[in-house]
């Protein structure tokens, strides 16, 4: 039986001690702090994923390094399973108890017990492919983590500057490369062909589609989206902005789906370059979140944002089902999370089945392989769509019985190869709902009049201790702090259709507040007195209370 290799690791660790009083926690989104940091965290991650594709008999594990919708002083990684899915949760606590052993020594120890709990075959081989962001941190952060590969004897391969949805890609596809299940050639230009030839004949024969401004956030989806732009053979014209890659600070400042979605309103840079009615679409900073918008004929702002990119899709594909014949043998349905619009959630609960889980992309995932066709996609623009693998088996032996079938059942095998269904693609999902209005024959005007949002209002309150905050019921109720969601129901009910709940954030120590109400006014005096409720049972200096929570 191989042994850890010791010497190799201890030589290699001492040279990225763990900083002192930092605890460090793989939440939703894996590590993300202050990126001046990290430089441990990234070395012991590269072992940690050296061990896993051990673990998994030598299968790629892939690592990306990146803060995603973070300011650029932040950055962040995390670890991708074989199947291009997110890391197991178990793996999770071991990440954060090996990312916090105080020494070189404890460091051992706890791989050691890592090691034997596991059961792990040290004498497997390990590959593990990584990737990062633009974030200037980055270069230190992959250099880290290589030395974290070497101290295990890994094979690694560096992926380079690319997209979050990519790595997660080419995880699957190096590990399916030559089986019956592969999806596609394992490199970034395979992929975005693989986009790109879909699109192409999911719009084949449709009116041409007018050009779609795309903010790129200053950040690596405006690289992704020149060279997918490549790939589209002129079917979708791309207007890119904000692709200032170079520039200190710009990633994600004042723009990006984050600004957008958060802000409710343009980004500052397009404000003279978005005409009346025309479509525009926000990325983030690692392109795995996307959110519409348009000016209506006034030149007001409208939001098409997570929950709207839902309705529009999912109840496109239940009708190309129904169209290919398949209704009695394909069910899809919808996944959403409490930040869902309620609006939304109705509009969807009278067309298909749809649950409600706990915030994080690995709750909707796995949520959404139940349905044959699962349709996730959380309000802030993250997310896909699953075909089941007997879905996809009954889609390729379908025969159809019309003409009409035959073109519907085209259409869905289509999306199978233009969905990236590792994990969610700000232009993936970019080409699905240009591909369904083109289909649709929808404006931005035709898509937001699928239903109306109730007015609704987030913000966050900075808390001690985000841990004293526990919820239930997919986080829409308080356990604790005790007695604070009784108070939280009080003020509820003195709304017109108030909603609100509240929930710790994953990856800070803040604490989120979510409220709609029927009137705009009342939504955001909802969402300010509950987070008032908040501060003042997280121990918050009076003398500090922000003014709005008056």
């Amino acid at each position: 039986m191989s042994q850890l290799p010791i010497e190799s690791i201890r030589s290699l660790s001492d040279t990225h001690p763990k900083p002192p009083h930092i605890r460090f926690q793989y939440g939703t989104a894996g590590f993300r702090t202050l990126g001046s940091t990290l430089d441990s965290v990234l070395f012991r991650v590269g072992v940690i994923a050296g061990l896993r594709s051990k673990k998994f008999d030598g299968q790629t594990i892939g690592v990306m390094v990146t803060a995603s919708h973070n300011p650029e002083q932040d950055n962040g990684v995390k670890i991708v399973d074989p199947r291009g899915e997110m890391l197991e949760a178990a793996w999770e606590a071991h990440a954060t108890t090996l990312s916090n052993a105080p020494t070189t020594n404890d460091f051992l120890e706890a791989l050691d017990a890592l090691v034997r709990t596991t059961k792990i075959d040290l004498s497997k081989p390990a590959r593990v492919v990584y990737a990062r962001d633009t974030r200037p941190s980055g270069v230190a952060l992959v250099s880290a983590l290589e030395d974290g590969l070497s101290a295990i004897g890994a094979e690694g391969r560096n992926a380079g500057v690319t997209t979050t949805p990519v790595l997660h890609y080419l995880v699957k596809a190096i590990n399916t490369k030559d089986t019956p299940e592969s999806y596609g050639e394992d490199s970034e230009d395979g992929y975005f062909q693989k986009l790109g030839s879909a699109f192409q004949s999911l719009v084949s024969g449709r009116q041409p589609l007018e050009p779609l401004l795309v903010d790129c956030a200053n950040g690596v989806g405006a690289l992704a989206a020149l060279s997918l732009s490549g790939c589209l053979g002129g079917s979708l014209p791309l207007i890119l902005e904000n692709t200032a890659i170079q520039s200190p600070g710009a990633l994600n400042n004042a723009c990006g789906a984050d600004y957008v979605k958060t802000m409710q309103r343009l980004p500052p840079s397009l404000a003279d370059r978005l005409k009346p009615g025309q479509r525009a679409c926000s990325l983030d900073g690692d392109a795995d979140r996307l959110i519409y918008y348009y000016l209506d004929e006034r030149g007001i702002f409208r939001l098409l944002d997570g929950d709207k990119i839902a309705a529009l899709v999912a109840a496109f594909i239940v009708d190309l089902v129904k169209s290919a014949g398949l209704e009695n043998e394909v069910k899809v349905g919808v996944v959403q999370t409490a930040y869902a619009n309620g609006a939304s959630t109705k509009y969807l609960s009278g067309r298909l089945p749809v649950k409600c889980v706990a915030t994080g992309v690995k709750h909707l995932h796995h949520a959404a392989e139940h349905f044959n066709v699962g349709v996730y996609f959380e309000a802030n623009g993250h997310g896909t769509v699953l075909f089941s693998p007997a879905t996809q088996a009954k889609l390729a032996a379908h025969q159809p019985s019309t003409p009409a079938q035959s073109t519907a059942l085209n259409h869905l095998m289509n999306l199978t190869r233009l969905i990236n269904q590792t994990v969610g693609d700000a232009l993936s999902d970019m080409l699905l709902v240009e591909a369904v209005l083109a289909h649709r024959s929808y404006t931005g005007v035709e898509w937001d009049s699928l239903y109306v949002d109730l007015p609704n209002r987030l913000v966050k309150v900075v808390v001690q201790d985000r841990n004293a905050f526990r919820t239930e019921n997919a986080e829409r109720r308080l356990v604790s702090p005790p007695a604070l969601q009784a108070k939280i129901d009080e003020l509820v009910r003195r709304y017109d259709g108030g909603r609100s709940f509240v929930r710790p954030s994953g990856t800070e120590d803040v604490v989120r507040v979510y409220a709609e109400a029927v009137v705009r006014s009342q939504a955001d005096e909802l969402a300010f007195r509950v987070a008032g409720l908040v501060y003042d049972v997280a121990g918050g200096d009076p003398s500090k209370r922000p003014k709005e929570f008056l």
